[in-house]
């Protein structure tokens, strides 16, 4: 599952080999040790619960968090600095396995060439995709949560106005998700 995904980072990347002196590759099961980034230090640092991911292809560091821990993670990156929301939105990992919220947070300040930024990822059951709104923190995540619940059926709760953005109000399903089967036929209703 997800926590098969990545591991924390330990041993400053080395382990000792069984038995002996020397040193073996930084493996955990199949998954290799991940190198712990700034930002996770300082969440660790002040005692937030969460997992470092593996980078993504240009160096965003990633951090997981669970669903109960996002909005104190949040609230601590904000006072952290990440005072923008550059993107919210979700993905299906596959059919049976869980749904995925991301969050891409940027540190903007003035007189910095490249800013600082971090994405979490939280993790949710497909039969019961719940996790609190960010919307109190960033305002930025209001369109974009609703149109994550709108095509994942992620529920976003607290959001003040958590309502389908893109489908019709009467859509049955969640058309992004993997599993989703599409109805032969839906009549729109004439606008005239």
């Amino acid at each position: 599952m997800a926590e098969e995904e990545s591991k924390p980072a330990a041993s400053g990347g080395k382990d000792q080999a069984e038995g002996s002196g020397e040193l073996a590759p930084a493996t955990s099961g199949d998954a290799e040790i991940v190198e712990v980034g700034k930002v996770s230090q300082w969440l660790t640092e002040n005692g937030f619960e969460h997992t470092s991911l593996e980078r993504d292809h240009l160096g965003v560091e990633i951090i997981k968090v669970e669903p109960d821990f996002l909005i104190p993670l949040s609230t601590a990156l904000y006072a952290y600095g990440f005072n923008y929301l550059q993107c919210q939105g979700g993905y299906d990992v596959g059919p049976g396995a869980d749904l995925v919220s991301f969050y891409h947070l940027i540190k903007v300040s003035d007189n910095v060439d490249q800013p600082e930024e971090v994405r979490v990822k939280v993790f949710l059951p497909r039969d019961n995709p719940r996790v609190d709104s960010v919307y109190w923190i960033w305002k930025a995540a209001d369109w974009q949560e609703r149109e994550t619940y709108d095509m994942y059926g992620i529920i976003y709760e607290g959001h003040p106005n958590l309502k389908r953005l893109l489908m019709p109000e009467d859509w049955v399903g969640w058309p992004l998700r993997k599993d989703y089967i599409s109805p032969d036929f839906y009549e729109l209703q004439d606008a005239y």
